[in-house]
């Protein structure tokens, strides 16, 4: 067995792996924190241009056996770069452009070092690049590490900080916990079939002896409990709004948008390539979680009175609108794919704005854990007008409602999956969740349109936020316009 490498495959992994080496070597001879974050943000485009480029030729593969050991069946690949995997990538890629542009004043602010930063931040990019690419359950597991092992090292590199290394600690040890379920999980599977690549693995299982069946439906379930760990489901959701609170506002961005983003990427490909077989099983199973995350995300955010603490419990309920489609399970397992990618995209653009709001509104307040509570926006747009009209606009898409057409397409696209797929509760259940977001979106939204109560901090003047500020929004407009561009692209992605 003889793998065979298509370096321009990997290209966008190349570039951004080697930039974090770079930029950690940079650091040792003093270059100046400013220029250390141009240069990641130049890889990180450098990286979104090589994904476009591969968007313009036919689907790749690499890492590829001959043939499978018998020496008959078509070559199997580790790695793959087809519609879905470049999408995923090129989402993940200008989010984490957006996320150093709004790190260049907190690590100045927060005493961060620069180079640390920067390297473990492309670090983890380059897991979530390659966990939307990984096609066989070893690289996709260590794919999922190479993206979290960083991520808790950035949490807690504000140092001498408390609830940081607090944060840092509890998203380590569920971490730890989750990767040892899963990986049990994978033995389970390997142990049965004797395949680790998804396409041998679909196909083994649907050939496995009944007295093995039990053992094949737990490692499924075991799978699954790994990513659901990483896109923040109930009840693997625990580390999330501590984390949220406790990480460098960037960092806490690029959790809820990156991070997420190659969970679901993950979770996608297992369950459409590896496990249909299963779906009998893993569709109830994600049907509940996507029930159980929203409603107790939804009802929860209702009770926050800081900006973080909603977005972070936020983040949990719209976890379970990503989920609902793929509990249809194997019946319309492709659309319920593109719904949910689709899903992922938009969300993306909408929870980056975000956070670029609040983490300038906070920059501006003059402190590293400066007020983020919700009374502190009200009056925004008296201050700061265009701020406040991007900001009710990413909270409007968030909601569903016009003129955030992007956010509406999105919601209804997940609906019709689910639906369609005969999980008819579920889509009550997500109505439902739908009407309890309209309240504190919309609540956060009005509050910026009111009159303030007294003095409020300003809005910030840094060229890298409002940079930031200003690609998330031209974005959503954009996709607000046109939202066919998201769709082609994720049903051709399904």
């Amino acid at each position: 067995m003889i793998q065979s490498i298509d370096y321009a495959a990997i290209a966008p992994v190349l570039i951004v792996a080697a930039a974090a080496i770079g930029l950690l070597l940079a650091d040792a001879f003093d270059v100046p924190r400013r220029a250390l974050g141009t240069l990641g943000a130049g890889a990180l485009g450098g990286a979104l241009i090589a994904v476009i480029a591969l968007a313009f030729g036919d689907d790749r593969g690499t890492f590829c056996l001959t043939g499978d050991l018998r020496g008959d069946g078509p070559p199997s690949c580790s790695y793959a770069t087809d519609d879905f995997t470049l999408l995923f990538q090129g989402v993940m890629l200008a989010a984490a452009l957006i996320v150093v542009l709004l790190s260049l004043e907190e690590i100045t602010a927060s005493r961060m070092p620069a180079g640390e930063y920067h390297f473990l931040l492309l670090a983890a990019v380059t897991g979530a690049l390659t966990l939307a690419a990984a096609r066989d359950l070893v690289l996709l597991v260590v794919a999922l590490e190479t993206l979290s092992l960083p991520v808790f090292a950035l949490v807690a590199l504000r140092r001498y900080d408390g609830v940081a290394s607090e944060a840092a600690l509890k998203l380590f040890l569920i971490s730890v916990i989750s990767t040892a379920v899963m990986l049990l999980g994978v033995s389970l599977l390997y142990g049965v079939t004797g395949a680790m690549h998804l396409d041998r693995l679909a196909p083994a299982l649907s050939r496995v002896p009944a007295e093995l069946e039990p053992v094949a439906a737990l490692g499924v379930v075991l799978v699954l409990a790994g990513f659901a760990f990483k896109i923040a489901a109930v009840p693997f959701h625990f580390w999330a709004p501590d984390v949220y609170v406790g990480a460098p506002l960037p960092v806490a961005a690029f959790l809820s948008v990156v991070s997420k983003a190659g969970g679901f990427a993950g979770l996608a490909i297992v369950v459409a390539l590896g496990l249909p077989a299963y779906a009998h099983v893993w569709g109830p199973v994600l049907a509940v979680l996507a029930a159980v995350t929203m409603t107790l995300g939804n009802l929860v955010a209702l009770r926050q009175r800081s900006a973080i603490g909603l977005l972070a419990w936020s983040s949990v309920a719209q976890s379970g609108y990503m989920l609902a489609p793929l509990a249809v399970g194997e019946e319309r397992l492709g659309e319920a794919v593109a719904a949910t990618v689709a899903y992922v995209a938009v969300y993306a653009v909408m929870n980056i704005g975000a956070f670029a709001v609040v983490i300038g509104f906070r920059r501006r307040a003059g402190a590293a854990a400066g007020p983020d509570a919700l009374e502190d926006f009200r009056g925004l747009a008296r201050r700061n007008p265009a701020t406040a009209a991007a900001m009710a606009f990413f909270l409007i898409c968030l909601a569903g409602l016009p003129p955030g057409i992007m956010g509406l397409f999105a919601k209804i696209v997940v609906f019709r999956a689910t639906v369609a797929g005969g999980v008819t509760w579920l889509a009550v259940v997500m109505a439902i969740n739908t009407v309890i977001g309209l309240y504190y979106y919309l609540a956060w939204a009005a509050r910026l349109f009111t009159a303030p109560a007294g003095e409020r901090p300003q809005m910030p003047r840094g060229a890298a936020v409002r940079a930031a500020i200003a690609a998330s929004a031209a974005g959503a407009v954009v996709l607000s316009i046109a939202p066919q561009l998201v769709l082609q692209a994720a049903s051709a992605a399904g």
